[in-house]
């Protein structure tokens, strides 16, 4: 079993004007060549469920995979117009990214990840993104 060490993430997003910033506490490991960071995300909306995230970074690749009250995959890799998907109680739908830029400087599961991507909604385009996660050691 690898290594699991409780682990500081700031997850910064934003879409245009809007930015949004999160401090989570989560758990970050390393199996084989791929770091995986693990966390909660904060309750939100009206049912107030949760959701479980699990970032998987891999070579070039980053992935992104929600379970719980919201169900999601997507997947990033510079270059390429992936496809995913999202489905909440609410409402379901196909997406698809294409990645522009994938930053990683990891030192074992801890670092910095940043990328940009458009997001494409039934082939509409739904807005660009800016994403990045810090991911720390926590005492």
């Amino acid at each position: 079993m690898p290594d699991r060490n409780k682990a500081k993430i700031v997850v910064a997003s934003r879409q245009g004007a809007d930015e949004t910033v999160q401090e989570i506490i989560g758990e970050a490991f390393v199996r084989g060549d791929t770091a995986y960071i693990k966390y909660e995300e904060p309750e939100q909306g009206p049912t107030g469920g949760t959701t479980r995230t699990i970032v998987k970074i891999t070579g070039g690749e980053l992935k992104i995979m929600r379970h719980g009250e919201v169900e999601s995959e997507q997947t990033f890799q510079v270059g390429r117009r992936l496809p995913g998907f999202y489905r909440s109680p609410f409402t379901k739908f196909n997406l698809s990214t294409h990645t522009r830029t994938l930053e990683t400087r990891l030192d074992g599961p801890f670092g910095h990840v940043a990328w940009e991507y458009d997001l494409y909604v039934y082939e509409e385009l739904s807005g660009h993104f800016s994403i990045s996660l810090h991911i720390q050691e926590e005492a």
